[in-house]
């Protein structure tokens, strides 16, 4: 009968051992799987996806960012485990553009040249 319990034992603790590190090998692949999220922006030209593209290169955990000028949509891949929306959301108003209906930063909007200000209404791709 001791036999028996002690068999039984091991086998629990062995199942029991082999199921956390099925969830730490889970946990680890998701950590590493990117997601992407998208900002409705007040870009309007080459330069502002310029500025954005390598604005965003610099925040941490993002792997690509592209803006299509055309939709002024900003497409940014980031690891989850690294950074967060909010946070990205945060880094294109830091760059002097809205997003996704919230105000850039005051300071930095103002350092934008004036044919990327949202309030440029003569703006026009063959200015730069």
């Amino acid at each position: 009968m001791k036999i028996l319990s002690s068999f039984l034992l091991a086998a629990a603790m062995l199942f029991t051992v082999s199921a956390a590190n099925a969830q730490d090998i889970a946990k680890a692949k998701a950590k590493g799987a990117a997601e992407q999220v998208q900002f409705k922006t007040s870009a309007v030209c080459d330069m502002c996806k310029a500025r954005l593209e390598k604005s965003m290169a610099y925040e941490k955990g993002v792997q690509a960012a592209n803006l299509d000028v055309k939709s002024k949509l900003l497409t940014v891949t980031y690891r989850p485990d690294k950074t967060t929306p909010e946070a990205l959301l945060t880094a294109v108003q830091r760059t002097g553009y809205d997003a996704d209906g919230q105000t850039a930063d005051a300071r930095a909007y103002d350092r934008l040249p004036d044919c990327c200000k949202k309030t440029n209404n003569t703006h026009t791709d063959s200015a730069h």
